[in-house]
């Protein structure tokens, strides 16, 4: 008997729009300022760490909830930056990435008719994520061109079926952040609901002249009711290892690792110990990180100086968005199918982040967290356009 046709649980999802531009990179030889992911080597000593514990006998299975030295350093990180105290064996788990982190945080959260909100543009792996769980996403359009909150209409879209909203800050793909006051505003929209928030936090050491990332963290309201996710692979420049963590009051944490433990159970061990040690080696790498990252921003903008891309230099993650609306009509997929086969450059698309773009919007994102060789490339091949 032959098989019936399998009904697919994402039949409006394809290939995604960052795969699809890595991939024609590499058939085209192209310059690859698209894809979110650095171009050069996490610290030395970090890599020293991994080939350390490598032969140290920490090659079988990690705790479930996480390595205890990791855990351990993760609090004492949070403690640091944030005041936040959060308890090692009851309120972090160390997850595959921070993709993992927000998957299980919905799963966690989210049945059949709960809605969770996205504020858009979102990255794309929230909604489905979402739909899977039976879920319906409710979008919200981030007010142009600064990418801030509409907390009106925020507002009017919690409801009685509302189980989360999802932020992201600091933002892909735009690099604004929420601030304090903003922190403040979602607290105040949040207690007439029993809504809870996952905070995707993973760029939260990439903000730039002389701002602070105000992390759910440190703010007292919002943390008893959220999951903050973060990211070792975008800090360490290290996205390959896929290690991440998230962050929740005790109650919550029990619900996400009953889901983990069943997904992925337990992340690469060697790698977690070796970043526990650097982050009790090297606790000045996160405040040295924003001067790291500014200056490929700079070195950036200072090459398209002289181009017809028109940008305001991204207030934080390692992504700048250029509006082309001088160069070319075409929406913003078309140019950048058009610019990677045409003139060697790969960038992305804001409007797949999007349900429904802002008519005539002209965007794409270029990621700077490349070393100087690729983007003085890149912008010799832009300059002209």
């Amino acid at each position: 008997m032959p098989l019936p046709p399998i009904k697919s649980r994402l039949p409006g999802v394809g290939t995604t729009i960052f795969t699809v531009m890595s991939q024609l990179a590499t058939e085209l030889s192209a310059v690859n300022t698209g894809q979110g992911f650095p171009d050069f080597e996490p610290p030395e000593r970090l890599r020293e760490l991994v080939a350390h514990h490598l032969g140290a006998r920490h090659n079988q299975y990690a705790p479930m909830a996480g390595a205890v030295p990791l855990r351990e350093a993760i609090a004492a990180k949070l403690a640091r930056h944030y005041g936040r105290r959060a308890a090692p064996d009851s309120e972090i788990t160390v997850t595959c990435g921070g993709t993992e982190a927000l998957a299980i945080s919905i799963q966690a959260l989210v049945g059949p008719g709960d809605e969770v909100v996205l504020l858009e543009p979102a990255y794309d792996s929230y909604q489905p994520i979402v739909e899977l769980c039976g879920g319906i996403a409710r979008r919200v359009p981030l007010a142009r061109p600064a990418f801030g909150v509409d907390w009106e209409r925020l507002a009017a879209t919690l409801g009685p079926r509302t189980r989360a909203v999802i932020v992201n800050s600091p933002h892909n793909p735009s690099g604004a952040c929420l601030s304090r006051d903003d922190l403040d505003r979602l607290a105040l929209c949040l207690r007439p609901t029993a809504a809870y928030v996952i905070a995707d936090e993973v760029y939260e050491h990439m903000v730039y002249d002389g701002a602070r990332h105000q992390s759910l963290n440190g703010h007292a309201e919002l943390a008893e009711r959220s999951v903050v996710v973060s990211s070792f692979g975008k800090t360490y420049h290290a996205t390959g290892w896929k290690i991440g963590y998230c962050v929740a009051p005790a109650a919550l944490t029990v619900e996400l690792r009953k889901v983990h433990q069943f997904v992925t159970f337990a992340i690469a061990t060697p790698l977690q110990h070796a970043i526990a040690d650097f982050m009790r080696e090297h606790p000045e790498w996160e405040e040295e990180l924003p001067a790291f990252y500014q200056a490929k921003r700079d070195r950036l903008g200072a090459l398209l100086a002289g181009s017809r891309f028109a940008f305001t230099p991204a207030r934080a993650t390692y992504f700048q968005l250029v509006d082309y609306s001088a160069i070319s009509e075409l929406p913003d997929t078309e140019f950048a199918l058009d610019l990677i086969r045409r003139h060697g450059v790969a960038s992305i698309p804001v409007s797949p982040f999007c349900e429904a773009p802002p008519r005539g919007e002209r965007l794409v994102r270029l990621c700077f967290a490349k070393e100087d060789a690729t983007l003085v490339a890149a912008a010799e091949r832009l300059v002209p356009l």
